[in-house]
């Protein structure tokens, strides 16, 4: 046990002053993943200065298909996209494509491509040595990959191939759906939130050796139809968040960072009660300061933001913010923590905001950024 404390709070510490480092970052890159089924072929990069809050369009960075979620390693060196495919090389599987970081230009250089092993890649991570890809296929063969990451930071084949099985009540959830890979803050667990089985399930990481097995008790299960998509830790480590996509919910747990396990405590809406139409949540963030969190909403197009209860992690709801466009699929908080960027999938536009820590309120600052499908949006410190 108090090994377990030590290497969580060595952990954490480190984590924190990477966080303190980034933030001093006078200038940052944001990628945008994007859907090339239209006018996009690829990865698109701005460079962004938080103390003016400027966006300057750097373009077309790096040529791939569908990278619909991109992830970088901690070193900053190496950028790691899933490919969105059904099929690839007449395979029934998406793929993952490695690719390496000018950190003056935002350029990336293709280092390599694996296949997924698993259809419609949906999520990926990098653990938090460096040493350890994740990803989580949603389509067929659904379930969760591991690859080791080699020293150039291409990607060896997988090691560890772990497909879900199950289902629940909802007419989208007549098979499993992992739709997230997510790293506990100490770097051993791994959680997955499954759309299809309405469970959140629960691995133990191997870095070393690139692996993962499942963790005791395997899963928790969420309310019935709502289909867990996202997922987030607290800063602090002690509460996390797991957004359905179809409930339109986010349910708040407590954390047990010795065995990895969370027990539930509060569900909330992500949409108003007098709203109609047809929504599905989709992503979700906790602000750097542990003081608010944010989720969005396809369908009512917008930012649900809430403030946290320092003690107990519940959520407290303050606005649902237009996003200025329509699906509203990925967003960031910059790591300053002070503007949130907003990616629209459907109208092709990403919408800057300035967040208010007094009132808690988001306002958009009047950037507006023309990019086409656009789906990720992920900062990381430019030179």
């Amino acid at each position: 046990m108090k090994r377990s404390r030590f290497f969580f709070l060595s952990a954490a510490l480190l984590a924190q002053g990477q966080g303190r480092r980034n933030a001093a970052a006078k200038e940052y890159f944001v990628y945008f993943g994007t859907y090339t089924r239209t006018d996009s072929k690829g990865i698109y990069a701005y460079r962004f200065t938080p103390a003016t809050g400027k966006l300057t369009r750097i373009g077309l960075v790096g040529e791939t298909e569908n990278p619909s979620i991109l992830t970088i390693h901690p070193n900053r060196k190496y950028l790691y996209a899933s490919n969105e495919l059904s099929n690839y090389r007449g395979e029934r599987s998406g793929s993952v494509t490695a690719f390496s970081i000018d950190p003056k230009t935002a350029a990336l250089t293709l280092l390599n491509r694996v296949s997924a092993k698993g259809g419609t890649t949906a999520h990926l991570v990098v653990d938090r040595t460096g040493k350890c890809l994740l990803v989580a296929n949603y389509g067929a063969d659904a379930g969760v990959a591991t690859f080791p990451i080699q020293d150039d930071g291409s990607l060896g084949e997988a090691t560890t191939v772990i497909k879900h099985t199950g289902s629940s009540t909802g007419p989208r959830q007549k098979a499993p759906h992992p739709h997230s890979v997510n790293l506990s803050p100490d770097n051993r667990f791994v959680f997955v939130p499954d759309l299809g089985t309405d469970k959140v399930f629960s691995y133990q990481l191997d870095p070393a050796k690139a692996t993962i097995a499942p963790n005791a008790p395997p899963f928790v299960a969420v309310t019935q139809g709502s289909g867990p998509r996202h997922f987030a830790f607290h800063p602090n480590g002690q509460f996390t968040y797991t957004l359905g996509e179809m409930g339109s919910l986010v349910t708040v747990s407590a954390y047990d960072r010795a065995g990895g396990t969370m027990k539930e405590r509060q569900t909330v809406s992500t949409i108003p009660k007098d709203f109609t139409g047809v929504n599905n949540s989709a992503h979700i963030v906790a602000h750097p300061s542990g003081k608010f969190l944010y989720a969005s909403n396809r369908g009512h197009d917008s930012i649900a933001v809430f403030t946290i209860d320092p003690k107990k992690g519940t959520l407290t709801a303050v606005e649902q913010v237009s996003t200025q466009g329509k699906i509203p699929r990925g967003f960031a908080v910059d790591p300053t923590g002070a503007f949130l960027l907003a990616a629209n999938q459907t109208t092709d536009n990403a919408i800057l905001f300035r967040i208010d820590h007094k009132t808690v309120r988001l306002t958009p600052t009047g950037d507006e950024l023309k990019l086409s499908s656009p789906v990720c949006v992920i900062f990381t410190p430019a030179q």
